[in-house]
């Protein structure tokens, strides 16, 4: 495909896609990586595409050509992390997400995405430097924090939990009040 065809088709599929015609724009895409099977941005899109029309394993498909295509690119191995994931295939979430940490180990949601892997497969030890790092990284983002905090419940750290509760108050009360409620600590003192 010439530079020009290849621009207009790229706005084409924009247009498609702001109005809502994702089949389409999906049809369009999959004309664009026969011409050119290692067009990356077409290949990002259709996998965006497809999760959005409820088309997992065909995201997830489209993600892997992806990684292959960009292996020293961090967010396409996130997004191959969160989408595996989110189909419940922990362990291909878990390798995903360590290589987007190793590529950008500044990449907070790649640790926090990492983090959550591990807690779903019960590896409570595994998941606190994650969530550390995630809560360098992002010092005023609630998630993490609850996490880590629901975390340490789990490993029958209630002190821990409770430090982390207290450090919450002062940014996100209304976070602290949830873990509060939900792990039995009460009002943790200040």
């Amino acid at each position: 495909m010439n530079p020009v065809n290849h621009w207009f088709a790229r706005w084409q599929i924009r247009g498609l896609l702001v109005f809502g015609r994702r089949d389409a724009a999906l049809t369009q895409l999959d004309s664009m990586l026969v011409a050119d099977p290692s067009d990356v941005h077409a290949l990002a899109t259709r996998a965006h595409v497809l999760a959005e029309l409820g088309d997992k394993a065909g995201a997830l498909q489209s993600l892997q050509r992806l990684v292959e295509l960009q292996p020293d690119q961090a967010p396409p191995w996130f997004n191959l992390g969160f989408l595996s994931e989110e189909m419940g295939q922990l362990e291909e979430a878990e390798a995903a997400f360590r290589r987007a940490t190793e590529i950008d180990p500044q990449l907070d949601r790649a640790w926090y995405g990492l983090a959550l892997s591990l807690i779903r497969q019960r590896r409570f030890d595994e998941a606190i430097p994650a969530l550390r790092k995630n809560t360098e990284l992002q010092p005023m983002s609630p998630y993490g924090w609850y996490q880590l905090a629901r975390v340490h419940v789990d490993r029958q750290e209630p002190d821990e939990a409770a430090k982390i509760i207290r450090h919450l108050r002062k940014f996100e009360p209304k976070v602290a009040a949830q873990l509060e409620r939900e792990t039995g600590l009460g009002q943790a003192q200040a």
